[in-house]
Formats: structure tokens, C-alpha cells, sequence
């Protein structure tokens, strides 16, 4: 039985890195990704139905304060998602470092795009070329039309970081 949590916190991490690349990708976070994270979260806490109780408490509270932020326009939907989906299976004190890792993450994929300014524009990447460059060519035009910033990256590197910290 020793071996169960060690591979919840494996398929979470595996989750977590498709989410971010998906959210690169198409800036959308799967419904079915989310609640198999929930669901994880859950398996991986069933020896103590009391850390279940709190963790769902914890990632309630969580929803409706993101959900008020989200109505403002202030996060995508897919972030909510995301963000509770992880609450489920943390308790409170693992729901703040979430919180504040994800934030410290944010922040630099945030100063990564405003660097971009700085970078000239690529011509399109044509067929054949490395993925970073395929990338990069994209994600340089999405930057000059404005589009949002794929915080499911930061979401996914906090969601690591607070797996990773939790201990087997």
C-alpha cells in the first residue's frame, strides 16, 4: 500500500505537464483533466476521511473566491477549473503554497512575455523547424494581438512544486 500515494503524485505530475503543454498549445484546460485531478487528489487522501472533509471544504471556498475573480474578468474559467481541481486533494496550509508558488510562477511567465516586446518579430517557422522556434513564432503572435497569457503553465509549476513538497 506504500506504493499508492508516490504514484497519485506521479499521474498528477504527468496531468499537470499535458496541461501545461495543452494550454501553450490552445490556451484551454480540459473539464476531464480537472476532474481527474480532483479525483486524484480524493484517492490520495481516503486513509483520513477527515483530511477528505477539509481539502473539499478548503477547495470550495476556493472556487467561490476564484469564481468572484473570474466574473471580473480577471482569470479564465479553465484557470478556476484548474485551481480547485488541485485544492481537492491538498489541505489548507497545501492549498497557500499552491497559491503562492503558482503566483511566483505567474510572475515570471509574466515577465517572459513582456520580454517578448523586446525580441524581434520571427517570420512564420517553416515545416521542419525546432519546436522551440514553432513556439516562439506562435506565441510572438499571440503577444502582439494581445492574447492572454497561458497562466495554466504557472498553475501546472505550482501544482509540481506543491506535490513534489508534500513528501511520499
Amino acid at each position: 500500500m506504500s506504493w499508492i500515494v508516490p504514484t497519485i503524485a506521479f499521474l498528477e505530475i504527468l496531468l499537470l505537464l499535458y496541461v501545461a503543454t495543452i494550454d501553450v498549445a490552445t490556451r484551454l484546460i480540459s473539464n476531464e483533466i480537472c476532474l481527474a485531478l480532483a479525483l486524484l487528489g480524493i484517492a490520495g487522501q481516503l486513509t483520513s476521511p477527515m483530511h477528505v472533509a477539509e481539502s473539499l471544504i478548503v477547495a470550495a471556498i476556493l472556487f467561490l473566491l476564484l469564481f468572484a475573480i473570474y466574473a471580473r474578468g480577471w482569470i479564465g474559467g479553465g484557470d478556476v477549473k484548474l485551481l480547485t481541481a488541485l485544492a481537492v486533494g491538498l489541505p489548507l496550509s497545501g492549498v497557500i503554497q499552491l497559491l503562492s508558488t503558482t503566483a511566483m510562477a505567474g510572475g515570471v511567465l509574466a515577465l517572459m512575455h513582456l520580454m517578448m516586446r523586446l525580441l524581434p518579430y520571427p517570420s512564420l517557422a517553416p515545416a521542419g523547424s525546432s519546436l522551440v522556434r514553432r513556439v516562439y513564432a506562435v506565441e510572438r503572435w499571440r503577444h502582439l494581438r494581445h492574447a492572454p497569457l497561458p497562466y495554466g503553465v504557472a498553475i501546472a509549476c505550482g501544482g509540481i512544486w506543491t506535490i513534489l513538497s508534500k513528501g511520499f
